[in-house]
């Protein structure tokens, strides 16, 4: 998430409020608003907080100053702002990638997991239905994510029933690990919820239950098959998701034939290259491949479901490292605020196209970055023909 920094004065607990550039009048409500101030020690008062990039001045007004990139900052965000001046902003306006975290906590601990999971005792529900109740209400994607969002328990629903009811426009991406939907039950009250469009999005790391296992610190590979066939048994819309690396590269083909003979009913089938924050990071010797060395195992993969009619993409790759079969299947997948690119992709006719890369990989990535992989209109594609339809 975007975070900004200045000097704070008068806040002596968490502020969390909706940005306003507009003096919204006597008579209106501002309890919700935090008003943002250009150039100008002339604070309205009756808000939350006020932002401001000058320097600290007297006021008796909740603020923080010095902010040198309020410019990043529009209307109708919704930020969170701290004790010691520091801010998040928790929902981006023009963002396709908001999200609510249900808790920090985690029932796995994935080797290659970029946010491990903390001991969180407070219940962030309260927390979160306000900060939907500020969500723009022509949202149209929410993702639910965490740690594990199924340990809040029943909690989960009034999330997402108030998500059906206040934000009817959105979609849901719930990012489990698919282990509490082994309960019947639990997942009967999801279904019952009767979300139009939610779709549950479950890891799932080998065909081979140790394997599996190893990788997620928890032996719970056949509990999160019962979940997928639960989930199933209710109509719920199903994502796989697939962290591509050096331990599960190698049988991605049998992965993929795996879900496609164990799971023909999923609604979609990600294969994600690694975001090299967290636990990735620490364990990067154990998981580091380059991208570009795996391309023949991931087109095996992504191919062998695509041509049996499955729903298949491939998340946060290069164009520029895929085999030209499987170009079509690379979505930009990388949420805004941790997406860039690399010098070499300047003057590239497909930037636009291609996902790029997370910020955590600006120092570690495939060595076969190259624009002139790449090209159009019936030029070489790393050394083969490519015809454009």
């Amino acid at each position: 998430m975007k975070q900004l920094k200045g000097q704070a004065k008068n806040i002596n607990c968490e502020i969390l409020g909706k940005i306003t550039f507009k003096n919204v009048g006597l008579f209106s409500s501002k309890k919700d608003l935090v008003f943002v101030s250009k150039n100008t020690a002339n604070f309205p008062k009756g808000y939350l907080a006020v932002l401001t990039n000058i320097e600290n001045t007297e006021t008796e007004q909740p603020a923080v100053f010095g902010i040198q990139n309020l410019s990043e900052l529009n209307e109708g965000e919704v930020v969170v702002i701290n004790t010691d001046g520091n801010i998040s902003v928790l929902y981006e306006i023009r963002s396709t990638h908001n999200a609510i975290m249900a808790t920090e906590r985690c029932n796995h601990r994935c080797i290659m997991c970029p946010q491990p999971p903390i001991l969180q005792k407070t219940d962030k529900t309260e927390f979160n239905l306000k900060l939907l109740s500020m969500f723009d209400k022509s949202t149209k994607d929410i993702g639910i994510t965490g740690g594990e969002p199924t340990l809040i328990g029943d909690n989960l629903f009034v999330l997402i029933e108030y998500i059906k009811k206040h934000l009817p426009k959105s979609s849901i991406s719930l990012l489990s690990n698919g282990v509490k939907f082994a309960d019947y039950e639990y997942t009967r009250k999801l279904a019952l919820i009767l979300h139009p469009d939610l779709q549950i999005d479950v890891p799932i790391f080998s065909d081979i239950d140790a394997e599996h296992n190893r990788i997620v610190g928890a032996k719970t590979f056949y509990k999160t098959i019962e979940g997928l066939y639960n989930l199933a048994k209710f109509r719920q819309k199903i994502g796989l998701r697939i962290v591509v690396h050096k331990q599960t590269y190698k049988r991605l083909p049998q992965l993929a034939e795996f879900i496609y003979r164990n799971f023909p009913f999923v609604f979609h089938v990600a294969f994600m290259q690694m975001e090299m924050t967290g636990l990735a990071e620490q364990n990067i010797d154990e998981l580091w491949i380059d991208p570009y060395d795996y391309r023949a195992e991931l087109e095996e993969a992504v191919l062998n479901l695509a041509r049996r009619n499955m729903r298949v993409s491939v998340y946060n790759s290069q164009l520029c490292i895929l085999p030209e079969s499987i170009r079509d299947y690379a979505k930009q997948s990388i949420s805004d605020w941790k997406n860039i690119y690399l010098p070499e992709c300047e003057g590239c006719e497909l930037k636009d196209e291609c996902a790029g890369f997370f910020a955590s990989a600006e120092n570690r990535h495939s060595k076969k970055i190259n624009k002139s992989a790449l090209s159009i209109d019936n030029k070489s594609y790393d050394g083969k023909e490519v015809y454009n339809e």
